[in-house]
């Protein structure tokens, strides 16, 4: 059976070195999304509804893949993807050191082949397994564009993440350009079981020439 790994065919995005900041070009790719927010005075670590909406994601990026395998015509297996998020806030700046406000979309990439009716059978056969929720009812088969970024790899604690940012700001203004969009942080590491210092986050996030006007519509 054939077996596509698309972290060795995107290595260039989801592979970055650690020592350098990298401008690079992100295509338009198709996810699995949910979003949400951080209750008040809530870390995602301790969030019901980051739990709740990580459980729901795994959920059916495990069932399509499990689908894909065993479909009578041309039966494909894939890498599952990592997990990624999208973090923002409505009012005021994004601030890395102060989650209380935090607004976020998580999402896995899919394969092209995946299409919107496997997406609708793997969410009615997770509901059969499992139940309904509301996490489960919330999950979208979308595509995202992020285009031109900057990223690198953090190493190490969530916590120590903005002296990372401090070095992308540093790269966005020696080379002319400007932080727009969503913080993006996608995740190499689990928390649960890794040591803090041996966490690995690509930190990604768009870029506009500074002396252009940029429109972002999200996702």
């Amino acid at each position: 059976m054939p077996k596509i790994d698309l972290r060795k065919e995107l290595k260039h995005l989801y592979a970055p070195s650690a020592r350098q900041v990298a401008l690079v070009d992100v295509p338009e790719f198709q996810f699995v999304m949910i979003d949400g927010a951080i209750e008040p005075d809530q870390s995602p670590g301790a969030s019901p509804a980051f739990q709740q909406a990580l459980e729901a994601l795994y959920g059916i990026s495990y069932t399509l893949k499990f689908m894909s395998k065993l479909r009578a015509v041309d039966p494909l297996d894939y890498t599952v993807m990592g997990l990624e998020g999208l973090w923002w806030v409505e009012d005021g700046e994004f601030d890395i050191t102060r989650p209380g406000n935090w607004h976020w979309t998580i999402m896995i990439l899919q394969p092209e082949h995946i299409t919107p009716a496997m997406f609708a059978e793997g969410i009615a056969q997770l509901r059969k397994k499992r139940g309904d929720s509301p996490a489960l009812a919330q999950l979208r088969l979308a595509r995202f564009h992020e285009g031109l970024a900057l990223q690198i790899m953090h190493l190490g604690p969530y916590a120590n993440e903005p002296a990372t940012v401090a070095r992308m700001d540093a790269f966005a203004a020696e080379h002319g350009y400007r932080m727009v969009g969503k913080h993006h942080e996608i995740y190499l590491g689990d928390p649960r079981t890794a040591a803090p210092d041996k966490l690995k986050t690509i930190l990604r996030r768009p870029v506009a020439p500074a002396d252009q006007v940029h429109f972002n519509f999200g996702v």
